[in-house]
Formats: C-alpha cells, sequence, structure tokens
C-alpha cells in the first residue's frame, strides 16, 4: 500500500488500537498512524470549531472507526462526515464487536465502505488496500 496514507484509527479500548497497529505493522504497513480515543477526538482532527475541514487537503486517508465510542459513537462520526464535501471522499471502514446487521446496513447507508466484526483479521487488510487504491 501507498506510504503516504495516513492511517486514523478511532478506537476507545488501548489494548484494541494496540493489536491494530502491531497487526498493521506485522502485515507491513508503514504508513503513519493516528490514534483518537473516541469519536469527539476524530471529529475534533477532521473539523475545527467552526466545521471547517482542519486536515491536509492534500494528504490521503483511510479511517478505522469503532462504533462503539464514549461522547461521540462512530456511527454519529460516519453521519457528520458524510454531510461535509471533502471529509467525505474520506474511507471508512466501520469496526465493531457485533454482527448486528441492522446497525452494519445503517452504516452502509451513511455511506461507510465496510464494516468489519472484530477480532482484526486479513479482512482488515484486504478492505484497507481496497479502498487505498481508489485514493
Amino acid at each position: 500500500m501507498r506510504k503516504d496514507i495516513v492511517i486514523l484509527i478511532a478506537e476507545d479500548d488501548k489494548g484494541h488500537f494496540i493489536l491494530t497497529k502491531q497487526f498493521l505493522r506485522h502485515e507491513g504497513f508503514e504508513n503513519e498512524i493516528e490514534w483518537f480515543v473516541d469519536g469527539q477526538e476524530t471529529l475534533a482532527y477532521l473539523f475545527d470549531e467552526n466545521g471547517n475541514v482542519k486536515i491536509d487537503k492534500d494528504k490521503r486517508y483511510v479511517l478505522l472507526l469503532d462504533i462503539r465510542m464514549p461522547k461521540i459513537n462512530g456511527i454519529e462520526v460516519l453521519e457528520k462526515m458524510k454531510t461535509h464535501d471533502v471529509i467525505k471522499k474520506i474511507p471508512v471502514i466501520m469496526l465493531t464487536t457485533s454482527d448486528d446487521r441492522e446497525q452494519a446496513q445503517k452504516c452502509y447507508d451513511l455511506g461507510c465502505n465496510t464494516h468489519i466484526v472484530k477480532p482484526i483479521s486479513n479482512i482488515l487488510i484486504r478492505a484497507i488496500k481496497k479502498v487505498a487504491e481508489r485514493l
């Protein structure tokens, strides 16, 4: 995968974040990785307090977004992202511990690229590579 893509990981469980990062490194991903502990931090990285884009528009991003997080959950983050012309182009891979089909469908309806049930596996690697090909 291209090394110029920044991988954003929104995950409130530090252990899950560490495992995900180690898994990505083990699979050869040398990309910059940013970690956010909740949806509020994720949105603060993407938008300023006035709702303007805060990220570097010249960089490419992929977001691994946990659904169940404190303050603002992953679905709310996805909803906010998909309302903005620039931010909505960021591929979003939803991560969850639940195999709730209705929840998965809601994520797809809101515009996520894929929905993966944890634990992390090679399915995640294939999903990241697939969405990165389009960037």
